[in-house]
């Protein structure tokens, strides 16, 4: 196990390399940053100054070598919007982004499981169309239509829930199921559909001739061994809710890196926009390997060599 954890951070170095190639090069294809930092008025004089004050004049690679140096030291630049470092404003975010994908993750496993469960042990029946239909219709729902939607009826109509904010759980509750909905139509054809292999083995077989309850060879031997491509959906669906929830933090005026990330593209602010894609390409390398690691507790022939 130990082995394995070192050569998977070592093969990160150089994911990390080209993922801080990808984020330095990010200020010179959006234009050039002088020209996006300063007004119309500008003189050439004032140009002149901030493109040395930002070492643009020097040769790329050794602006490359400085944001390398910078970056070691967890420096991004400075916000030209918030006039602070860049990276401690992307910090500051990243709770309320946890916040809100864990309740979304919440929703999505506390419907998917049992709906992929009950689809699965009832194959082809009238509830197992309902659970498959639903589940093409979650995932065919535009996240941005549905949480408009939940907006209209449970803030506007029936004024049970906040519009918009964040501070109390009501504020929580309709974006984590405009977020969770689409992950649990997912997961619950994920499950069913891995729960129907894993049922068709021989293991589960003589698990029933032996005379074992339903319930227990469904819970204990099929649905573990059914876990580990769901795993890796929720490790990659976290990820992606941490950093790329823009569409549904933005309606719900959510605090977190998606709308922070939407701002900082609007105005502009690539500081902004470096820390956080290096930050959320950080946050995908760490769910990934702590799904590999999982992988050997749900199934323990799994072994890492």
């Amino acid at each position: 196990m130990r082995q394995y954890i070192v050569k998977a951070l070592l093969q990160f170095i150089p994911v990390m390399f080209l993922i801080t190639l990808i984020v330095f090069f990010l200020v010179h294809v959006t234009g050039d940053p002088v020209s996006l930092m300063l007004s119309d008025t500008a003189t050439d004089e004032d140009r002149e100054i901030l493109t040395k004050a930002l070492g643009l004049d020097q040769p790329m690679y050794i602006q490359y070598f400085k944001f390398m140096g910078n970056l070691l030291q967890g420096d991004f630049g400075t916000s030209f919007r918030y006039n602070q470092p860049a990276l401690p404003i992307v910090l500051e975010r990243l709770p309320a982004s946890f916040e809100l994908a864990i309740a979304a993750m919440l929703v999505a496993t506390v419907i998917s499981i049992p709906l992929g469960i009950w689809s699965a042990t009832k194959r082809n029946s009238v509830l197992d169309v309902f659970v498959t239909g639903g589940a093409v219709l979650g995932k065919a729902m535009p996240s941005f239509w549905l949480g408009i939607m939940l907006i209209l009826l449970f803030a506007v109509k029936w004024k049970t829930l906040p519009v918009s904010g964040h501070g109390s759980f009501k504020h929580l509750i309709l974006p984590a199921i405009t977020l969770g909905t689409g992950i649990a139509a997912e997961m619950t054809r994920l499950i069913r559909s891995s729960l129907l292999e894993i049922l068709g083995q021989d293991y589960i077989r003589t698990a029933r001739s032996k005379g074992l309850v339903e319930m227990l060879v469904i819970y204990k031997h099929a649905f573990r061994n059914s876990l580990i491509p769901v795993v890796t959906i929720m490790a990659l669906q976290t990820s992606v809710l941490i950093g790329g929830t823009l569409i549904t933090e933005t309606i719900f005026s959510w605090p977190g890196m998606g709308q922070l990330i939407i701002q900082a593209v609007n105005t502009r602010d690539m500081a902004i926009v470096q820390a956080a894609v290096f930050v959320i390409a950080l946050l995908v390398i760490i769910s990934n390997l702590l799904a590999d690691l999982l992988y050997r507790f749900l199934d323990p022939r799994i072994k890492y060599n």
